[in-house]
């Protein structure tokens, strides 16, 4: 059917006037969250994190109090923190915006009589739509005139695309659903395979299905993460003890014992910075945007950052097929003629010299260039195979076309054979639709079609769209049409002879990665759970081709919903593939899984699959194929769509939360010593050993070892070996803590032994002081190296374990080399005896914390 430029005047469509007075009233037609977050919102998103205000606060007390080293210090990480995160949300936006296919830039319309082109944005309600092949449809609307194909996967999962039926009055008093042949409702970021048509525009922006579901994500609520509300208390609790502990000691010190107000208040603020832990945020902070670049360059975009710690723990995978396991692209995958049967496997197999009828008549009962990813399948096997045959015909039109209806689901392409008989017109047919339409047309016997049902049958439960092909020969009749006449064609196909050449098998084959990927997953002890919206059959086909489960049962959309929780618990404990589901279905199913205490990662593309999506623990949408509505659901994006990219994204996951770990327990372990040292002294009226400008240097060690050192570890020898973690783990667990504070309770020890060795030398308070704070400073590396994976025993896959070293080297020589410096600190050149003493103290405290690593080990 060809469209005019000039309509007819019953379809002159909307007025101009009229249009912008609807789109003034209505808003333009973009779905929800289409438009990019500026700048501004961006900052304001990142400097409101609980995290980061948390920081600020510490350093604006740290200034009010008049320690301006460590509130420069502070501020400054805190801006470089603000700086990377910043610049990975605005990456992110970057990334989005680049990807952003879901609406059409332009539609068709017909207004005042003529056919024009527009931006979608600018479609209203009321609108005539003018369609055409390969169009991506502007709103939701209804078809009343021509015959269209549409790719409605997008809404329903199911790969095969669904025959449309006009209907010349408006049919309800709303859109049906998505999916299903035969009904007029045509849904806004569909795409048309086939065909052309008018259609009336009845809903726009979030009026239309895909803008509902954007619509409804905001009513599923984004709870924190488990390691935000554990280190939130965790802060909270040891910020509350800080300040008793150093209000306490201020006032043990000036009432009690008489000492000076001021030196009072310096051992209650070097108490307080020793237990206020900032390097907490720091470490969720860095670790986890940093976490989020490195998946970058794996080609997985974290749109929010917090989602990276979940990924170690996950324990369900629910995948969706087409797009995520398959290609999205179909190929001929098998080809049935009588007895004679070719599949490709393996791949490249040769085309028996019997089966290439059926292949020429495929491809002449095709469009050359075709839309629908069926026929380009066709015409590329065909060439493929055929190219060297005599079976390949120069490509030019018909003389005449039968197109699909719905009373016969089969078309004919009818070319006449030149040059033509002498007073006859000799033609040739080329027929391919549903088998049993095309067997219809070929009037075969009951027990031939049975026959060719069987054949079907057997096909489609290996996962193929199964198509039956004919071929037919016509002569118009000398009376009718001379030589150069043009023919008076038959009315309906049936008034044809045909004769049935075989069935034409279509798949969209798996990707080659997945099987190995699915492996991995499986050894990982994570469970594979496929979601679609396909067939059952289909279903079952790919997940045994790529070792997703060998269980024959499928879980069907209707079954699903006639299931209590119960019952549906219990169900999924036995099923590994469910079909034919509706987004309510999805949803329902992540939601029951987080219920019966899994973490689930969800994979998706289309709109149907974003409500799910951004319920899952770890929703991943699709980049390249992905709607708009899916990626602003999900938490991760695979720009490659590489399913591999997921196995990647857990593996970094579970080592980020590896390191999260031991950081954690290295910051627990490395303020016991500081604690110690500014708490004992005072408790015992010992000279004061460590003032707040001691704290202020080791925090210049203690925080890159915390966000630099330990982020950089590499992972574990076992990570994708091991089982994931409980759901209930936290670094932050009292294990992680008491580990690290034995570490840190034995080098406190070992530093206050000393203290007291050198006291009962009479040596000096500076002397004391230097070789105390010497050994503390080595101490630090020392637990560094002692807080990696226990298993971990080079140090050159972690170049900045070598840098800290030298770091601790120069660290110390400026202390002693300088003589402003060391007079700064309270310090004094070391004598043979208290370099001795601080030597020995650093050998004891190395040697004990190998011992505690070596049983952590075991």
């Amino acid at each position: 059917m060809r469209i005019p430029q000039q309509a007819t005047s019953a379809r002159q469509g909307l007025a101009g006037e009229e249009a912008r007075r609807r789109l003034a009233a209505e808003g333009p037609n973009e779905l929800p969250g289409a438009r990019p977050k500026s700048t501004a919102a961006l900052v304001r998103e990142v400097v409101t994190e609980p995290m980061f205000l948390m920081l600020l606060g510490a350093g604006g007390l740290y200034l009010a109090l008049g320690d301006r080293a460590e509130a420069l210090f502070l501020l400054g990480f805190v801006g470089v923190v603000i700086g990377i995160t910043l610049a990975q949300a605005r990456r992110t936006q970057r990334a989005l915006e680049a990807l952003r296919d879901l609406s059409a830039p332009r539609a068709r319309v017909v207004r005042d009589g003529q056919t024009q082109r527009i931006a979608s944005r600018e479609v209203v309600r009321g609108d005539l739509l003018v369609l055409h092949e390969g169009d991506r449809i502007a709103a939701d609307a209804w078809l009343f005139e021509g015959q269209l194909s549409v790719d409605e996967s997008l809404l329903t999962g199911e790969a095969v695309p669904v025959d449309k039926t006009p209907a010349p009055a408006w049919p309800a008093t709303e859109l049906g659903a998505p999916g299903g042949d035969g009904t007029p409702f045509l849904f806004a970021s569909t795409v048309i395979t086939r065909g052309t048509g008018l259609a009336e525009v009845r809903a726009t922006a979030g009026g239309t299905a895909v803008g509902r579901i954007g619509l409804a994500l905001d009513t599923t609520p984004e709870p924190p993460s488990a390691l935000q509300t554990d280190s939130r208390r965790l802060v909270r609790q040891l910020g509350l003890a800080a300040a008793v502990l150093a209000s306490a000691l201020v006032l043990l010190g000036w009432l009690w014992d008489g000492h000076a107000l001021l030196d009072s208040l310096l051992s209650g603020i070097a108490l307080a910075m020793a237990i206020l832990p900032e390097e907490i945020p720091v470490i969720l902070t860095v670790f986890l945007a940093l976490g989020a670049w490195r998946l970058s360059g794996q080609r997985v975009l974290a749109r929010r950052v917090s989602a990276v710690e979940a990924l170690g723990a996950i324990t369900v995978l629910a995948v969706d097929k087409t797009g995520t396991l398959t290609r999205n692209q179909m190929e001929v995958a098998e080809l049935q003629c009588g007895e004679t049967v070719w599949c490709d496997t393996p791949p490249g197999s040769e085309l028996p010299e019997a089966l290439h009828p059926l292949v020429e008549f495929a491809m002449l009962a095709t469009p050359p260039d075709p839309f629908d990813p069926m026929e380009q399948a066709i015409q590329a096997f065909g060439r493929r195979h055929l190219s060297a045959t005599e079976h390949v015909h120069a490509a030019h039109p018909p003389d005449a076309e039968y197109p699909l209806s719905p009373d016969l689901l089969a078309m004919t392409r009818v070319y006449t054979v030149r040059p033509p008989a002498p007073g006859l017109r000799p033609c040739l047919l080329a027929t391919k639709g549903a088998s049993e339409a095309v067997a219809d047309l070929c009037h075969l016997a009951p027990a031939a079609r049975a026959r060719i049902q069987h054949q079907v049958e057997a096909m489609a439960a290996r996962g193929r769209r199964v198509l039956g092909v004919a071929e037919g020969r016509w002569m118009a009749p000398a009376a009718v049409a001379g030589a150069t006449a043009a023919p008076v064609w038959p009315v309906h196909q049936h008034d044809f002879e045909f004769t049935f050449l075989g069935l034409i098998g279509l798949a969209d084959p798996p990707r080659a990665e997945v099987p190995d990927a699915i492996a991995q997953c499986r050894q990982a002890g994570v469970r594979l759970l496929m979601m679609t919206g396909d067939h059952p059959a289909t279903a079952s086909a790919i997940a045994r081709q790529v070792g997703l489960s060998d269980r024959p049962e499928v879980l069907n959309g209707a079954a699903l919903a006639a299931l209590d929780d119960t019952a549906l618990r219990e169900r999924l404990r036995h099923v590994d593939l469910c079909a034919r589901l509706q987004p309510v279905h999805k949803l329902r199913l992540v939601q029951l899984l987080q219920a019966s205490g899994e973490v689930v990662a969800m994979t998706g593309d289309g709109v149907n699959d974003a409500p799910a999506l951004k319920a899952a623990d770890v929703g991943i949408a699709m980049g390249e194929r992905g709607t708009d509505v899916a990626r602003e659901a999900a938490a991760l994006v695979l720009l490659d769509d590489r399913f591999t990219s997921i196995v990647a994204a857990i593996r970094q996951g579970r080592r980020i939360y590896d390191n999260i770990g031991h950081a954690a327990r290295f910051t627990f372990a490395v303020h016991v010593p500081i604690i110690a040292l500014a708490l004992v002294p005072a408790l015992v009226h010992a000279p004061v050993l460590l003032l707040p400008v001691h704290i202020v240097l080791l925090e210049l060690l203690i925080d890159p070892a915390c966000s630099v050192v330990f982020e950089a570890e590499p992972e574990a020898a076992d990570v994708m070996t091991r089982p994931p973690r409980a759901a209930e783990h936290s670094p932050f667990s009292w294990r992680n803590l008491v580990d690290g504070g034995l570490q840190g309770t034995w080098l406190a020890a070992v530093l206050l032994a000393g203290d007291a060795w050198l006291g009962q030398w009479q040596t000096d308070a500076a002397q004391t002081r230097t070789a105390v704070f010497t050994a503390l400073v080595a101490g630090v590396y020392l637990l560094t190296l002692a807080n990696r994976s226990p298993r971990a025993t080079s140090m050159a896959r972690n170049p900045w374990l070598i840098r800290m070293g030298a770091a601790v080297l120069v660290l110390l020589l400026a202390l002693m080399g300088v003589p402003w410096l060391r007079q700064l600190m309270g310090l004094a050149w070391p004598t043979p005896a208290c370099a001795l003493v601080g030597v020995a103290m650093v050998a004891t405290g190395a040697g004990g914390l190998a011992v505690l690593r070596a049983l952590r080990r075991r």
